[in-house]
């Protein structure tokens, strides 16, 4: 019996650069955004004031963008993975099988330095997904995945190993 309903694939891409204020900084990182994907990056708002950071409720303070298919998959995560050099905690793999990670600046994936722009960091977060995870998100009749079917963190780290030969260590660095 073949396995193919096993097989682990991407299911998106999320990027993600919090500013933490709106304004000029915050169209810039859109920008990179933008730049890096070729997508329109969409705005996040604050849920609630927090005095010491100096954010209000609903002011706009971070962008993402989302992406799918053999775009994600291809290009951008291996980037990421290479600035970080293939080397993930396991902390940073959560229970439902999708895993996480931070890179300080956004140059270090490839796009030329732009003094008028800045640096920014960014946080990456991959999706997994096995075939069949549609019937829970579909719009007529929805159904349940099983629990045999469905990702765990040991499955999301030995996905990781065998397609990027990647490291996953124990302890934080």
């Amino acid at each position: 019996m073949s396995e193919a309903m096993k097989e682990t694939r991407v299911h998106k891409l999320v990027l993600n650069i919090c500013v933490g204020e709106s304004g000029d900084r915050l169209t810039k990182a859109a920008k990179v955004l933008e730049q890096l994907t070729g997508q329109q990056p969409v705005f996040t708002k604050a849920r609630y004031t927090v005095r010491t950071f100096g954010i209000r409720r609903n002011e706009k303070i971070a962008c993402h963008v989302t992406v799918r298919g053999d775009k994600a998959l291809s290009s951008l995560i291996e980037a990421g993975l290479k600035v970080k050099e293939f080397e993930l905690l396991r902390r940073n793999f959560s229970d439902t099988g999708n895993f996480g990670f931070g890179i300080n600046e956004h140059i270090d994936l490839g796009i030329k330095y732009d003094p008028s722009t800045g640096i920014y960091g960014m946080d990456f977060f991959v999706v997994l997904e096995r075939p069949g995870y549609r019937v829970a998100r579909r719009k007529k009749c929805p159904g349940k995945i099983g629990k045999p079917h469905k990702l765990t963190k040991d499955d999301a780290i030995k996905w990781f190993q065998t397609k990027y030969e990647g490291i996953v260590l124990n302890k934080a660095l």
